[in-house]
């Protein structure tokens, strides 16, 4: 095994400082509380959203699963794809993933706060009421 970077004093000095403002600035404990809130927010979208089969997550690592049908859980990988597209275009950035792509995988950097939760709620509810997401 061989790593340029792995035994540096610079590198140590520089992870060190990082893992002091994660504890300074209290970066776990915002990525709990407003990971928990963003997760109610998705939750909440689950009941207004046929598209929406579920959210599920911890801390800032969350999903949301697009389905055709919620009784079949048809995957809707097509429309997670144009969700992620129209959410860029609103400058928020996502990532599918899954075995069908049709998972919204929401992984915030730890300064993300309630504000900016509200935003991708707002941004993602919206986005959802769109002709192409809409289920008849």
């Amino acid at each position: 095994f061989f790593s340029t970077f792995g035994g540096s004093t610079v590198s140590c000095v520089v992870a060190r400082e990082v893992l002091d403002i994660v504890d300074e600035e209290r970066l776990q404990d915002n990525a709990k509380t407003t990971g928990d809130y963003l997760l109610e927010g998705l939750k909440e979208l689950v009941n207004r959203h046929p598209l929406v089969g579920d959210a599920r997550g911890m801390g800032f690592f969350i999903g949301v699963e697009l389905v055709l049908d919620a009784k079949t859980l048809e995957p809707a990988t097509s429309l997670a794809s144009y969700v992620k597209n129209r959410l860029r275009d609103h400058r928020i950035l996502i990532g599918t993933d899954g075995p069908h792509d049709n998972v919204l995988k929401i992984r915030p950097p730890l300064t993300f706060s309630h504000k900016d939760a509200d935003l991708l709620l707002a941004t993602l509810d919206n986005i959802l009421q769109e002709s192409p997401c809409v289920i008849s």
